[in-house]
C-alpha cells in the first residue's frame, strides 16, 4: 500500500519532513478491522509527534502518523463483533499503532464507529478525534448533565480550533450551557458564533474581557489552547466548586494549590488514554462515536470541516501541517484520498 511518513523529525518546510513510500498492507486479527481509507483529517497532535518522534535520529522504517479517518471496512479479524466487510466507518485511532496516513488503516473495532449516514467521507473524517475529546471532556471528565447544569456558564479557550468547534456545539445543544468562546480575529469570532457560542471574548486580557461580557466567574472552563498561558486567568475566573479541564498539557508543574480555597476540580483529558492502556471501558469510544454519528445525522451537531485537499501527496500533508503550526487554522482540514 502507499503511505506518507517520515524517518526524521524535521521542520515542515524541509524536503524530507514527509516522504511517500510503499509498505505491506496489514492483515487484521482478533478484534482489528482493516479500513480502506477514503479521507483523513490532521490534528495538532500530528504536528507534535512529527516534530518529536524521530528527533536527533533517523528511523529504519518511515513512521506513519495520523489518526482521524473515514473509509470502508476491507477485512475483519476473527473476533470482530460490530462490523462486517463493506461497512462505512470513522475512527480516531491509537497513538501506540501505525497511523491513518496510508491507503489502509488497521484499528481495534472498540474505538471505531459507524460513519454518519448523511455525511460524506470527507465531512465524517473531520470529526472523530475532536468529537471524542470534546465528549469525554464535557460529559465524562466534568460530568456535565443537562438536567442539573443547563444554564450554567462554560468558558472555551480556543473556540475556533477543531476541538473547540465541536465542544461549543455539544455544550450548547446537548448540555444547554451558556457558552463563552475565546477568539481574537473577526473570522474566528464568526466561526464560533456560527457553531453556537453565546459570547465571544478576546483571549488577550482574558479576565477583563470575560467580566466585560457579564461574567464575574464561570462554572466550567475548558482549555484547548495553552494551559500555562491562561492558568492564572482560569484560577481567577472559575467559580468556587467549579471544574477546569485541559487537553494541552504543561511543560512545567501547575500550581494546583491555587485552586484549594475554591475547592475547584481539575482534570486532564487525553482521547488516546483508553486505547493506550487498553482500559476496561475502551468500548465506550465505539459507543460515543455511534452517538455522535446519530447527532450529526439528525442535525443536532454538524461537521466542523472547513477546508479540503485532494490526494494523498507529500505536498498536501506539508501544507496542512504548516497551517496547523501557524496557529491560525479554523475548524478542520481534511485530505481526500
Amino acid at each position: 500500500m502507499k503511505a506518507i511518513g517520515f524517518k526524521k523529525s524535521l521542520p515542515i518546510n524541509e524536503k524530507e519532513s514527509f516522504i511517500a513510500f510503499e509498505t505491506d498492507t496489514p492483515t487484521p486479527k482478533g478484534r482489528d478491522v482493516l479500513i480502506k481509507v477514503h479521507a483523513i483529517s490532521v490534528n495538532p497532535v500530528d504536528t507534535k509527534i512529527r516534530q518529536s518522534a524521530a528527533k536527533d535520529k533517523t528511523l529504519d522504517e518511515p513512521k506513519i502518523i495520523g489518526w482521524d479517518a473515514a473509509g470502508i471496512v476491507e477485512a475483519v479479524g476473527d473476533e470482530v463483533e460490530f462490523f462486517a466487510t463493506g461497512d462505512p466507518v470513522f475512527c480516531a485511532g491509537d497513538l501506540t499503532r501505525s497511523g491513518s496516513n496510508a491507503e489502509y488503516y488497521l484499528i481495534d473495532e472498540r474505538i471505531v464507529g459507524h460513519k454518519p449516514k448523511n455525511l460524506s467521507f470527507t465531512e465524517a473524517a473531520a470529526m472523530p478525534l475532536t468529537a471524542l475529546t470534546a465528549w469525554e471532556t464535557l460529559f465524562e471528565r466534568m460530568r456535565i448533565l443537562k438536567e442539573k447544569d443547563a444554564g450554567k456558564s462554560l468558558l472555551v479557550i480556543g473556540g475556533a480550533g477543531g476541538v473547540g468547534s465541536i465542544a461549543i456545539q455539544m455544550a450548547k445543544r446537548i448540555a444547554g450551557l451558556e457558552v463563552i468562546a475565546t477568539s481574537s480575529r473577526d473570522e474566528t469570532a464568526q466561526w464560533c458564533k456560527d457553531h453556537g457560542a453565546d459570547h465571544i471574548v478576546d483571549h488577550h486580557n482574558l479576565v477583563e474581557n470575560v467580566k466585560k461580557a457579564g461574567f464575574e466567574e464561570v462554572d466550567f472552563i475548558v482549555d484547548f489552547h495553552d494551559l500555562n498561558q491562561y492558568w492564572d486567568a482560569c484560577v481567577e475566573l472559575i467559580k468556587p466548586q467549579g471544574h477546569i479541564t485541559s487537553i494541552t498539557g504543561s511543560p512545567e508543574p501547575l500550581h494546583l494549590n491555587k485552586l484549594k480555597n475554591k475547592s475547584v476540580t481539575f482534570s486532564w483529558e487525553l482521547m488516546f488514554t483508553r486505547a493506550m492502556f487498553n482500559t476496561e471501558d475502551m468500548i465506550n469510544q465505539h459507543r460515543i462515536l455511534n452517538t455522535v454519528a446519530e447527532l450529526l445525522d439528525n442535525g443536532e451537531l454538524r461537521s466542523t470541516l472547513n477546508n479540503t485537499l485532494q490526494g494523498m501527496t507529500v505536498d498536501n500533508f506539508k501544507a496542512v501541517h504548516a497551517q496547523l503550526e501557524s496557529g491560525k487554522s479554523i475548524g478542520k482540514t481534511v485530505i481526500e484520498f
